[in-house]
């Protein structure tokens, strides 16, 4: 496949020039929300409309790992390294014990019921921060038709000692993927309210993080296209893999974007992962791909 198209040689250091996209397979529709259980050597993600998880492994390739998950999305790993993720069908975010079971984390604000957690990150201090968008009530595809219960689409954060859930930010009007800088001063949110039209939202915002928990300064980070900013991921250079309608846009943290990852279907996040973390997956459409680079994620402290 397309090698990495390179716009400034500052990305030569992160990708090789000769670097090959590869697909390892899927029969999806919509392909999101991927993790890397480094336990396991296997990244796992959701084919929403089909209501299932899927999983890869080097030894057998794409399997089924579940199905009736109540169209799941973004997920990731706490500290202790439980799966915390987000469910569209419940409007939950969930917590997988390490005995399988399930504790709800958030559910309402407010007595109102959420509208369907999107995408998830764990903060080094246990903290749990969750975009909130509309996509798993407008229609039956990713969730439940039904009516929100809440007057907006916010950022929240759910206290990691009490479980009390309060809005972050108010300012998205679409709320999707999220991911903190290396040193956690900054929380990077995308908006892709603008759907199918170039005129609306298809940025990164950021915001600086002051005492750990409260957003200020509010600026746009860097604007995409073709396509949305839907999920992204940070590595240990604070530079930004973000999707695209045409891969993954690498930006430097500045916001300026230094190259592509091309993908010959319309990207929706990605993960480092990989047996020493160099290997960034990519779920788009019906499948995963898979590009060795030449760094990691921003941390990898779970197991």
């Amino acid at each position: 496949m397309p090698i990495p198209l390179i716009e400034d040689p500052l990305f030569e250091a992160l990708i090789a020039p000769t670097a090959s996209i590869e697909r390892l397979g899927g029969d999806g529709v919509w392909a999101e929300g991927p993790a890397w259980l480094s336990n396991q050597k296997t990244v796992i993600w959701s084919d929403i409309p089909n209501n299932r998880i899927m999983r890869w492994t080097e030894e057998k390739g794409v399997e089924i790992d579940r199905t009736d998950v109540e169209f799941t999305n973004g997920r990731t790993l706490d500290l202790e390294g439980r799966l915390v993720v987000c469910s569209h069908g419940h409007r939950h975010i969930e917590r997988i014990e390490h005995d399988g079971t399930v504790t709800v984390l958030a559910s309402h604000y407010e007595g109102g019921r959420l509208n369907s957690p999107n995408d998830v990150v764990v903060k080094s201090d246990g903290s749990i921060w969750f975009t909130d968008p509309p996509y798993g009530i407008l229609s039956d595809r990713e969730g439940h038709a039904a009516e929100p219960e809440l007057p907006g689409c916010y950022v929240f954060r759910v206290d990691p000692a009490s479980l009390a859930i309060t809005i972050v930010t108010d300012l998205l009007v679409h709320p999707n993927g999220l991911a903190f800088s290396v040193d956690e001063s900054i929380l990077y949110v995308s908006d892709t309210s603008g759907g199918g039209d170039p005129a609306g939202n298809h940025h990164i915002m950021a915001f600086d993080v002051a005492d750990g928990s409260t957003l200020r300064n509010p600026r746009v980070f860097a604007e995409i296209t073709p396509g949305l900013p839907d999920g992204f991921r940070l590595d240990r250079t604070d530079h930004i893999f973000t999707s695209a309608a045409d891969g993954i846009h690498v930006l430097t943290p500045d916001g300026r974007r230094i190259g592509k990852i091309p993908v010959p279907e319309v990207t929706s996040n990605c993960v480092f992962g990989g047996p020493d973390g160099t290997d960034l997956f990519i779920t788009a459409s019906s499948s995963l791909y898979r590009v060795r680079t030449k760094t990691t994620a921003a941390s990898r402290p779970f197991p």
